[in-house]
C-alpha cells in the first residue's frame, strides 16, 4: 500500500500502535454484560488497562476465574501489540513529548523540560519547602495551551492532609491573566481520610480521567495516612507491600493514558545514626525510590528561595537549581 505524501516508516508504525484505540472491552471474546461490569467496577476502563492489569488482581479483586484472567490479559496485550519494539520508535515518541511547565524556567532547565507525562514524579522534602505549592501551580498551569508550557487538560487533586486550598489557585491562576472560575471547575479533588480511602480515589481514578479529560494527576501526599496507621516495626512489612501496590497503580496510571503526568509528594525523615552529611531522607524506603520515575529533593534556601535537586532520574544529571515561591506562585 502505498504511503501518504509526507508520511514515514516511524509514522506508518505508530499509526499501527494506535489504531487498536477503536477497541472496547466489550470486542474482546469472551468478555459477556457480567464480566464487562466486574472490570469497570474495578476501574479497568480499556483493553490497555485490562493489558496491564496483573493477573492475581484480576482474579483476587475483580473475581475472574485464573484461566479466564489469563486468557483475557493475552488477548488484550494482542490487541495493543505490547511486545518488542526498536529504540527508534520509542525515541520519536520522547522528541513529540509535551512537558508541563512548573512556572520556573530554572526548575524546568533542571528536569528537562517541565514534568513528564508517561512518568512518576515525586517532590519530596521537610515542611515549608514548596510541595504543595508545587502542586497547586501544576494544577493551573495543566490548563495551558502546548506553546504556553500546558497540556491543554484537567486535573486530579488527591488531597490527603487536607492542603488543597482553591485561594491559593485563585492567585496563581489571576496571575497569569486566567479566569479562576473555570480553572477551579476543571481540578477535581478527592479528599482521603484514610490510608485504605487513599488507594481506592487512585483505583477509581481511570472513571474520572477518562470523563473529565484529566492530564494531571496529584497525590499530596502519598505516606502521610500509611506513617500514622502502620506503627512499629511489626507492621513494616505489610505497609511497604501495601505501599509498593499503591504506588504501581499510579505507575499504571500513567502509562496507560497517553499524555497524563503523574505527581505525588513526599515526607522525609531524620536519620539519627548520620554523623556526616544530610541526615533528611525521603520516608517510604527503597519501595517508594524505586517506584518514582524522577525524584526531586526541596529544601529552603534564603527567604522565598527554594532548592530543587534532581536526586534520581534516567535521562538526567544529579544537579540543582533555585527558585522562588511568590503571592503568584512558582517563579525563577
Amino acid at each position: 500500500m502505498a504511503k501518504k505524501k509526507g508520511t514515514t516508516d516511524t509514522d506508518s508504525k505508530e499509526k499501527d500502535s494506535t489504531a487498536t484505540s477503536s477497541y472496547s472491552l466489550k470486542d474482546l471474546p469472551g468478555v459477556g454484560d457480567a464480566t464487562l461490569k466486574k472490570l469497570k467496577d474495578a476501574g479497568i476502563l480499556s483493553i490497555r488497562t485490562l493489558a496491564m492489569y496483573p493477573l492475581r488482581n484480576l482474579t483476587d479483586e475483580v473475581g475472574l476465574g485464573d484461566k479466564t484472567a489469563e486468557k483475557l490479559v493475552k488477548m488484550a496485550q494482542d490487541v495493543e501489540k505490547m511486545g518488542f519494539k526498536s529504540a527508534d520508535i520509542i525515541w520519536e515518541k520522547r522528541k513529540s513529548l509535551n512537558k508541563l511547565t512548573t512556572g520556573s524556567q530554572n526548575l524546568d532547565d533542571l528536569i528537562g523540560g517541565g514534568i513528564e507525562p508517561g512518568a512518576v514524579t515525586e517532590l519530596f522534602g521537610e515542611y515549608r519547602t514548596g510541595k504543595t505549592q508545587l502542586a497547586h501551580q501544576l494544577c493551573v498551569n495543566v490548563h495551558l495551551p502546548y506553546e504556553q508550557g500546558g497540556l491543554e487538560g484537567n486535573a486530579l487533586y488527591i488531597d490527603t492532609e487536607g492542603t488543597f486550598r482553591p485561594e491559593r489557585i485563585i492567585q496563581m491562576a489571576s496571575a497569569i491573566d486566567i479566569d479562576y472560575t473555570e480553572i477551579l471547575k476543571k481540578i477535581t479533588i478527592g479528599r482521603a481520610y484514610n490510608s485504605d480511602h487513599q488507594i481506592l480515589l487512585v483505583r477509581d481514578a481511570p472513571k474520572i480521567i477518562e470523563e473529565k479529560e484529566i492530564k494531571l494527576v496529584i497525590v499530596d501526599s502519598l505516606i502521610g495516612h500509611f506513617r500514622s496507621e502502620y506503627i512499629g516495626r511489626g507492621t513494616l512489612a505489610l505497609r511497604q507491600q501495601t505501599l509498593n501496590s499503591h504506588i504501581h497503580d499510579l505507575l499504571r496510571l500513567s502509562e496507560v493514558y497517553d499524555e497524563l503526568a503523574v505527581v505525588f509528594t513526599n515526607q522525609v525523615s531524620s536519620k539519627p545514626d548520620v554523623f556526616y552529611g544530610n541526615p533528611t531522607t525521603h520516608t517510604g524506603g527503597h519501595i517508594v525510590a524505586h517506584g518514582a520515575t524522577i525524584r526531586i529533593f526541596l529544601r529552603k534556601g534564603k527567604g522565598e528561595q527554594r532548592v530543587a535537586k534532581v536526586v534520581d532520574a534516567p535521562n538526567l544529571p544529579e544537579s540543582d537549581t533555585v527558585f522562588t515561591i511568590t503571592e503568584d506562585g512558582i517563579k525563577d
